[in-house]
């Protein structure tokens, strides 16, 4: 392979407490799903379930059969924990309640 080949991609998860960017070089034409494999963050991150969690390239959604191109980061994303809507109307509406 020539090094044109040759692209340098990153792939990333964040816990609460814990963030890793895996860097990884990779032919042309891997997908998202191959770049994730390689990386090993399944290993790292036993949590991680391709099949549920949403991923991303810098905060794109993706499929898991998108290819790379020379500097993506692929993001493996949580499960949210609350719906920010819902949590904004009830900041929103405990802020009306004060000012009664």
């Amino acid at each position: 392979m020539e090094k044109s080949d040759i692209i340098q991609v990153e792939v990333g998860f964040a816990k609460p407490d814990e963030q890793v960017i895996i860097p990884l070089k990779v032919p042309v034409g891997t997908t998202t799903q191959q770049a994730i494999e390689e990386s090993g963050i399944l290993k790292q991150f036993p949590e991680i379930d391709l099949s549920q969690n949403k991923r991303g390239i810098f905060g794109k959604p993706c499929a898991l059969n998108t290819s790379l191109r020379e500097g993506d980061r692929v993001e493996i994303y949580r499960p949210l924990i609350a719906d920010p809507k819902e949590v904004r109307r009830r900041r929103a509406a405990k802020g009306k309640h004060k000012n009664d």
